[in-house]
């Protein structure tokens, strides 16, 4: 199963989105019998990429957060 097929959650992924799509309006009883099945494999590939890329973005994000709040604590115990 994927998430919602909604292109502005999914920047990197809408060109496949459209197509997925496309596939399931061309093809309203092929898409269950598996003609749809090798954009399905792309998107869901797109997708897990797109998360990659999400999870290491918050990685650094957290890090930094990590070291301003280190030097905030270390500047609070010098005070006292």
């Amino acid at each position: 199963m994927h998430p919602p097929l909604t292109p502005h959650r999914h920047p990197m992924c809408v060109e496949i989105i459209e197509e997925f799509q496309k596939c399931h309006l061309d093809h309203p009883i092929g898409k269950f019998f598996g003609d749809c099945t090798e954009l399905k494999v792309k998107l869901l590939h797109c997708f897990r990429q797109e998360k990659a890329v999400k999870r290491k973005v918050n990685f650094e994000q957290s890090k930094k957060l990590q070291e301003r709040l280190k030097a905030i604590r270390k500047e609070e115990n010098a005070e006292t």
